[in-house]
């Protein structure tokens, strides 16, 4: 980025980039202007065999957009979003406006922040993906309910799994979906080549030395029998189970399950809980129709444990925020 780039405006965007996104592939840029702050697509990280639809990328800037809006409401009440502002240009995803000190944006397009946004910003740094099993102690009374209000606020509808047979059921579905991405070469190519060093500042950490040995195993070997054995355990043990979607497909209803993702993700921070991602019966062709009928109406986006972590989760690496910043011309 360059010095010229007012300061304020890029503090909003390094609470933007702490968004998760899918293998940590952090598929966002940010373009700045005067008092707007515009969110594009950056296909160059997109995941080809692991999400062919970029589906999971919209879900991903969706979150980061959610992660702006938090840090621009808090010196901005009226700050507005809006999504797609150009039919003709698909990598411009978002465009939040109204953010000149002082400045009133009632007049702008799109969808006012507001103090319920305000309040998760302090969520944002806190907020981790927990990998591990969680804790076995349930959620406190009315947190599920917060968690649907959570999600609705941004048009997402969320549906708790919480009765043994559909844990099961789930349970079967994941598993079903590591056999299928663990036994294409393709899809081991393109997650091994995600596996990074922590400091290359993006990807799924493993350690410098391993790294060439995990990419290379990974790579050559199908562990989709192991990895189901241990996926159906976290499915089955996890205190909270739920799934997120929106009534259509799409790349706006993508964007805002994004955000109804990160706003769900904040809320369950703010009372110690952390989640964790089971995304195969979406991301596999022939198991989503499954989940579906399992969920409800509507069309599921992102399937989620919950809970209270077991131990201390360490923080995502992120590239430098000057990578992901560009300026108007």
């Amino acid at each position: 980025m360059k010095d010229s780039a007012p300061q304020h405006l890029r503090k909003l965007v390094q609470g933007a980039t702490r968004a998760p996104s899918s293998h940590n592939s952090q598929p966002w840029r940010f373009r700045i202007s005067r008092d707007s702050i515009d969110l594009l697509a950056d296909r160059s990280r997109a995941l080809p065999i692991n999400d062919p639809a970029d589906r999971e990328l919209h879900i991903s800037c969706g979150c980061a957009l959610l992660n702006l809006r938090c840090a621009a409401a808090r010196e901005h009440p009226q700050t507005r979003s809006e999504l797609l502002p150009d039919p003709e240009r698909p990598d411009w995803l978002a465009r939040v406006s109204g953010l000149t000190p002082g400045k009133d944006a009632r007049e702008a397009g799109g969808a006012p922040s507001g103090e319920a946004l305000a309040r998760l910003f302090d969520q944002i740094p806190r907020r981790q993906t927990h990998r591990k099993p969680f804790d076995e102690q349930p959620p406190e009374p009315g947190f599920v309910e917060r968690l649907r209000h959570a999600a609705e606020a941004e048009g997402c509808w969320l549906r708790p799994l919480q009765d043994r047979s559909a844990r099961a059921t789930l349970g079967d579905l994941v598993a079903a979906g590591d056999a299928a991405q663990w036994a294409d070469p393709q899809w081991r190519r393109e997650l091994a080549h995600w596996m990074r060093p922590r400091q290359q500042g993006e990807g799924l950490r493993v350690p410098t030395l391993l790294a060439p040995l995990i990419r290379f195993f990974l790579r050559s070997f199908d562990l989709g029998g192991m990895q189901g054995k241990q996926d159906r355990r976290l499915t089955e043990s996890a205190p909270l189970l739920a799934v997120l979607g929106t009534e259509r497909d799409g790349p706006r209803e993508w964007l805002r399950a994004g955000q109804g993702l990160e706003r769900l993700l904040l809320t369950a921070s703010a009372s110690g809980l952390q989640a964790c991602y089971l995304n195969q019966p979406i991301q596999v062709e022939g198991l989503r129709r499954r989940l579906q009928d399992l969920a409800g109406d509507g069309l599921p986006q992102i399937v989620l444990r919950l809970g209270v972590p077991s131990g201390r989760i360490d923080s995502a690496p992120r590239r430098p925020v000057e990578d992901v910043i560009e300026e108007a011309g």
